[in-house]
């Protein structure tokens, strides 16, 4: 939807600074109450520093429309909540998410409309900061090495943004080697009818394009930001170049180029032994699985992750803490306040491979029973901040490159350091005697994909892992995965571990021949877009 208004740039003077932003319903119309116009936004080095800030408040919190249900996108509460949704570890327990959970989608359900437009408002913020800190430079307001460090964050997060668009909206770059539909990869700055008038013109190209260019942004990215910040955390909640080079780890994961994975992960330090330290960035693993969440703003295993505070985030609606979060806690529980809204499911609570004695089950979960005895729900704790709602979104964390690297080196045939980087996540959750040591698993790669699902489970990468894998001929899942029904789990009184309780799957599944497997471009981008109007998803 190109609709063109006065654009401007909303600012904040910290990270954790409120910023209040109303946006229409189009996704390049931005008007904050700051009222700070371009030309003021780029004329000091300070003005610039407070506007970067204010694009990465928007990839955070997002704009808002006239009932204020855009909160949470298009890297928040509910992009990760659709990640899991779209997948089967997870189970919808309310009205609000059922469409996603069931894939009952249309052109203009909210949520995968929502998650389009706030991703292209992210894209075309990301572009007025690029060509503004361009032209700062060029009018001597600040120096070329500060410019560049500041479009290598606006095309970091362009990257980013670019990114979740194709694995919802378009088929897996496996497919063809990416010769389907992609997403228009926008460039430039939508500021006037003249530059809407261009990206009109854009059409989705294939995905194997979209690729290329995400990868030019994201080795831009990675030349020109800084190793490190003034403090951890700006480290974690601003781009760095350890952070664009994790998220080409994930990128060429994507794309099959287990060469470029192992590449890009060894910059990282994920070669060797099992000490794994990074030399960017000094990243390494926590000594225990839940550090990173309660200690969101000073881990050394964070590499990326969206800030949120009290003063900063909107409110519950964007409370990682209440989507997650049971509505009252256990008695052994700190805190409570949650909206019932996603519980984890009995395919992943009782999967076999998750062994009883997991640290991620007693330190990242809990079990709380509804008002109803009848039911029991196991909650994922990982997000606490249930009273101030100041849990941050995380978006890469080293246990992901690591992993990232385990798989490809297990596909390239490198069984020894597969398992070493695979023993280093998962030995730290697991007693002694379970581990692996130096006896791989019958199946390492099976082993590495299932290990993803316990340590990953509700960080929103569950549906990026099907959508990749879905033509896997031995480790996919050939569409979407049969799920559980929420009511099917009344009189379910134990998830007892040992003697796991016989559940069926009554969503079935959805084939990858179906279009429902995708998202449709929305109505409100196709109704006024003439280029994307003849280049809908097939099926809607």
């Amino acid at each position: 939807m190109i609709y063109i208004d006065k654009i401007k740039v909303a600012i904040v003077s910290t990270i954790v600074v409120m910023v209040f932003c109303s946006a229409c319903k189009s996704f390049t119309h931005l008007d904050p109450l700051d009222n700070l116009p371009e030309e003021i936004a780029f004329s000091t080095p300070g003005n610039i520093e407070l506007t970067v800030n204010g694009v990465y408040r928007i990839a955070t919190i997002g704009g808002e429309n006239e009932g204020g249900s855009d909160r949470g996108y298009p890297f928040g509460s509910a992009a990760i909540q659709h990640a899991e949704m779209r997948g089967e570890d997870m189970i919808n327990l309310q009205q609000i998410f059922v469409n996603i959970y069931e894939s009952n989608y249309t052109a203009v359900s909210p949520q995968n409309r929502s998650h389009w437009e706030q991703l292209y408002a992210l894209i075309n913020q990301a572009n007025v900061m690029i060509e503004g800190v361009r032209r700062a430079n060029q009018n001597g307001v600040i120096p070329v090495e500060l410019a560049m460090a500041y479009e290598g964050e606006g095309r970091f997060l362009r990257a980013l943004a670019h990114h979740e668009l194709l694995i919802h909206f378009c088929r897996p770059f496996a497919d063809g080697a990416g010769d389907k539909a992609g997403i228009p990869y926008r460039t430039i700055a939508i500021t006037n009818g003249a530059t809407a008038a261009q990206n009109l013109e854009l059409g989705r190209g294939t995905v194997a394009e979209a690729y290329g260019h995400l990868l030019t942004d994201l080795d831009f990215a990675e030349e020109n930001l800084p190793t490190s910040r003034t403090s951890i955390v700006l480290n974690i909640s601003r781009a760095t170049r350890g952070a664009a080079i994790a998220l080409k780890t994930r990128v060429k994961l994507h794309q099959q180029d287990y060469a470029g994975v192992v590449a890009e992960a060894n910059k990282l330090g994920a070669s060797g032994s099992n000490l794994f330290t990074s030399p960017i960035g000094s990243y390494e693993l926590t000594a225990t699985p839940d550090i990173p969440f309660l200690n969101n703003a000073g881990n050394t295993e964070s590499i990326f992750s969206f800030a949120n505070s009290g003063i900063a985030n909107p409110g519950v609606v964007n409370s990682l803490a209440s989507v997650f979060g049971a509505s009252t806690a256990n008695p052994d529980a700190t805190a409570s306040g949650g909206r019932n809204q996603v519980s984890t499911s009995p395919i992943l609570w009782n999967s076999p491979f998750w062994i009883a004695q997991d640290l991620r089950r007693e330190l990242l979960h809990f079990r709380q029973v509804s008002g109803d005895p009848s039911y029991q729900l196991v909650f994922n704790n990982k997000y606490r901040s249930f009273l101030i709602f100041a849990d941050w979104a995380p978006i890469l964390r080293y246990a992901e490159i690591l992993l990232n690297a385990s798989e490809a080196h297990a596909r390239l045939g490198s069984g020894a350091q597969a398992l070493s980087l695979l023993n280093a996540v998962r030995d730290r959750s697991v007693p002694q005697e379970a581990r692996f040591g130096l006896s791989a698993p019958a199946d390492l790669l099976q082993a590495i994909l299932d290990e993803r699902r316990i340590e990953f489970a509700g960080e929103g990468r569950r549906w990026p892992d099907i959508h990749r894998l879905a033509l896997d001929p031995v480790y996919g899942t050939n569409g979407i995965p049969a799920k559980i029904e929420f009511a099917s789990l009344a009189g379910l009184s134990s998830y007892d571990i040992d003697a796991p309780p016989a559940i069926v799957r009554n969503i079935g599944a959805i084939p990858y021949g179906s279009f429902l497997f995708l998202w449709p471009i929305p109505e409100s981008e196709v109704l006024t877009n003439p280029t994307l109007r003849a280049q809908q998803n097939p099926g809607y």
